[in-house]
């Protein structure tokens, strides 16, 4: 294995000779309570890169979907951003104005939320709907537009795309309404697209399908895509680097195939154990005992100890610094897997990897 190292935590700054399209660095999003603050993303810090799917995963409350909530600046009172920066080609969006993120969102930065009946108006057809995203970001010619939208629903895989711009969105499936909902977030071609939990609510095969679609696109397209989730055998499917979100911290992060084959934090084994194809046939799956800690209540030590099979005084006493090793990291201080291993603690926030 190789020598640990220290990974910038400057933002832009490149891996492997490639420049970050998004850089999230130490992002804190806080929601106050009468008597207490919750700190539902406590410090996060990724890079994503063109072209390439990460998936953001952990059990719900965890912090993912706060975390693309914040990257386009959907968080309302009573939360808000309390620090850190979203830098987004170059430009800064935390402290960026109504006027600049609605500038932004759409053309550059897009998100698919989990319900596509919520995304949709029910009472526009879906070429009016498309349209309007279109004009948003300037005026278009009616005809180009209606090509472009025409291009995007054959894209996303709806069948007679002309004739189906007149249709209204409770005259599709759920699979069909989620294809539309993706096809408005590739409208302008972003540069990176929020995916939180876009495929929860389909059957399997309509899942599969969707995730063939939008991994096709994204590698197609150059855009950046951050797949939220709680579904480890779908991130497996479709993302090439993993973060591992507890507590509102990522705590494992690097290579999708290196982390599910050998995860150094316990809770990333906890939740690979929890799968059921790791369950022997007949017996009851197994489960990560206890709950997360209380947002308003973090632990001073790893707010993972009281759940953590590995735990000992220490990690009660001492929060675990970030550890990175090339292009792995986490936050455990007795990682598994690490026989060979002298990982060194990085310091502050760092990016996470190589695409």
């Amino acid at each position: 294995m190789s020598e640990a190292t220290q990974l910038s935590s400057a933002p832009g700054t490149a891996v492997d000779g490639l420049e970050p399209v998004m850089s999230v660095r130490d992002l804190r999003t806080h929601f106050e309570q009468r008597h207490a603050t919750l700190k539902a993303v406590d410090g996060v810090s990724f890079d994503l890169y063109a072209g390439e799917t990460v998936g953001l995963v952990g059990e719900s409350g965890s912090g993912k979907s706060v975390t693309g909530y914040s990257l386009l600046g959907l968080i309302d009172a009573p939360g808000r951003i309390v620090g850190g920066s979203v830098h987004l080609a170059g430009q800064q969006l935390v402290g960026l104005d109504a006027a600049g993120l609605r500038a932004v969102r759409g053309r550059q930065l897009a998100m698919i939320f989990q319900d596509p009946m919520a995304t949709l108006n029910p009472v526009l057809t879906i070429g009016a709907q498309m349209q309007l995203a279109l004009q948003a970001h300037g005026r278009i010619p009616e005809a180009q537009a209606r090509a472009r939208c025409v291009e995007v629903l054959r894209q996303v895989g709806i069948p007679d795309p002309e004739r189906r711009l007149q249709a209204w969105p409770h005259q599709f499936s759920g699979g069909m309404r989620q294809r539309v909902a993706i096809a408005i977030a590739l409208l302008h071609k972003p540069q990176v697209i929020v995916a939180d939990e876009p495929t929860t609510a389909l059957d399997v095969s309509i899942q599969a399908q969707i995730l063939t679609e939008i991994h096709r696109l994204v590698q197609d397209s150059g855009t950046a895509l951050l797949w939220i989730s709680h579904d480890l055998a779908t991130v497996a499917a479709i993302a090439r680097r993993v973060l591992v979100m507890y507590a509102g911290r990522i705590v494992e992060e690097g290579p999708t195939r290196a982390v599910l084959h050998a995860p150094r934090h316990p809770y990333t084994a906890g939740l690979l154990g929890s799968l059921p194809q790791s369950s022997t046939p007949g017996q009851p799956l197994a489960q990560i005992p206890g709950s997360p800690p209380p947002l308003d209540a973090l632990p001073a030590g790893c707010s993972f100890a009281d759940r953590c099979p590995h735990a000992q005084a220490r990690c009660r006493e001492e929060a675990p610094p970030r550890v990175s090793d090339g292009d792995r990291a986490w936050r455990c201080h007795f990682p598994l897997h690490l026989a060979d291993a002298e990982p060194r603690a990085s310091g502050a926030s760092g990016a996470s990897g190589t695409r």
